[in-house]
């Protein structure tokens, strides 16, 4: 990866959040802040049951195909990364 993406970053899957469509929506349909549009639309989160694995195995196979990283440091990176997110902090 040459350069480090500019944040905000969705507090769910970590994804750079630069654009206005990369914004989920609150009830009132208002963006959200904290959550991307592929995590979290009208105020509740798209897969309430994803676990934190899950999370880092879909996250690192999404950066894998965007050819960003390979899978493995992708995984590698998303497993230190996510955690420390506000959905996965306990």
């Amino acid at each position: 990866m040459n350069e480090i993406p500019q944040g905000p970053f969705c507090q769910s899957c970590g994804m750079p959040m630069s654009e206005s469509e990369h914004f989920g929506t609150e009830k009132d349909g208002s963006k959200s802040e904290e959550y991307c549009s592929y995590c979290y639309q009208n105020g509740s989160f798209l897969n309430e049951s994803i676990t934190l694995e899950e999370m880092i195995d879909f996250s690192a196979q999404k950066i894998d195909e965007a050819g960003i990283m390979p899978y493995a440091e992708a995984k590698a990176m998303t497993g230190q990364f996510l955690p420390e997110l506000k959905r996965w902090r306990k």
